[in-house]
């Protein structure tokens, strides 16, 4: 008798949504250590190469899957999107470590926005298939966090005008832009989780 065996299909979006929890907890030890919690830069970097690991099993399952939820693509691209922006966090914690440069107030209240607009995102993973309204609804929440910190930062560079010593102003600059360069990467997050619901519909 012949038996007809159809490839494993693995759980995608709950791949994802594991890769999502990681960022989430990453983004957690980098606003711990933007408020003074220095011991959370260990944290994150482990937390990182967790993060890194999550978004291979996404890739691997994908390349494997006999169907899809989505678009292989989308699920692709909002999977390299959101891990880079957990490399962002790594990258910036060692930047600062590098130029010796604590955290300052506008950092912790960055950090902030930017954990909350990671949330928003991974909140829509579970509804990309099955309730694209509440999908685009929690992106269009994580953009808002994003053009809130947008404010952050220009106040922050703003008050660097009142700051005499060059090193300290040319540091925080580029702390700051790592952090606005986060929300950038979280907003191109929320447009990919877009164009995945619009591809469907």
């Amino acid at each position: 008798m012949r038996r007809w065996f159809l490839p494993e299909t693995p759980d995608l979006l709950g791949l994802l949504a594991h890769q999502g929890d990681v960022t989430v907890r990453g983004m957690d030890a980098l606003c711990a250590w933007s408020k003074g919690d220095f011991s959370q830069g260990a944290a994150l970097h482990a937390i990182e190469h967790e993060g890194d690991l999550a978004a291979r099993e996404v890739l691997i399952a994908v390349k494997h899957a006999f169907v899809t939820p989505i678009s292989p693509e989308d699920i692709y691209e909002i999977s390299e999107r959101l891990d880079a922006v957990l490399n962002s966090a790594k990258n910036l914690v060692r930047e600062a470590e590098l130029v010796s440069m604590a955290p300052d107030p506008p950092m912790a209240e960055m950090a902030d926005l930017v954990a909350l607009g990671v949330r928003d995102l991974v909140q829509a993973f579970p509804g990309l298939a099955s309730d694209p309204d509440r999908a685009t609804e929690c992106a269009d929440a994580a953009v808002r966090q994003e053009r809130a910190l947008e404010h952050v930062y220009r106040r922050a560079m703003s008050a660097l005008l009142q700051i005499h010593d060059i090193r300290e102003v040319a540091g925080r600059r580029e702390l700051y832009r790592r952090y606005a360069r986060m929300g950038e990467a979280i907003e191109g997050v929320a447009h990919r989780i877009w164009y995945a619901v619009v591809k469907e519909v």
